[in-house]
């Protein structure tokens, strides 16, 4: 049962990027048209990648299996990252939906084009708002070293991304 949930390490940064651009996709069209069935599918997806990673995620499957096999060889970078900044959108995308559903649309519209802005970062420029978070919080010593050995030895990311 536990394989079932595990999350993959390490990730292509191809797919994981893939899923960015989807993700601001979501995002703008939700903040535009404030339709709560776009932000269950937001949300969705998120639950699901921090789950399993793109197993259980539609956008993950195609990001995975379709466009990432067609943009070259993979670049990996470690998953644990990756996770953490699926659940920091999962829980932006969560409150967005809580906020549309009893009326707060105002408010569900900031944290959707907040949620645009750093899936755009990620998707166009490569950087994790997230994985940023995740290192500094390693560093600070919130989250154990032992969670991403290739995050806290420097020698070891570049294995990862061999």
């Amino acid at each position: 049962m536990s394989q079932i949930f595990d999350f993959p390490n390490p990730v292509n940064e191809k797919a994981a990027r893939t899923v960015a651009a989807g993700v601001v996709v979501l995002s703008i069209l939700g903040a535009i048209t404030g339709w709560w069935i776009v932000l269950l599918v937001l949300a969705f997806g998120f639950a699901a990648r921090v789950a399993g990673g793109p197993r259980f995620s539609p956008l993950g499957q195609l990001a995975t299996r379709v466009i990432a096999p067609r943009l070259g060889t993979a670049k990996l970078v470690p998953g644990p990252p990756k996770r953490f900044a699926q659940a920091i959108g999962l829980a932006f995308s969560g409150a967005a939906l809580v906020l549309n559903l009893v009326g707060l649309q105002g408010v569900s519209t900031v944290l959707l084009v907040v949620l645009a802005v750093f899936a755009t970062l990620e998707s166009v420029l490569g950087f994790c708002a997230g994985c940023f978070a995740f290192g500094q919080l390693m560093r600070a010593g919130v989250i154990p070293a032992e969670t991403c050995e290739a995050c806290a030895d420097i020698s070891l990311r570049a294995k990862v991304r061999a």
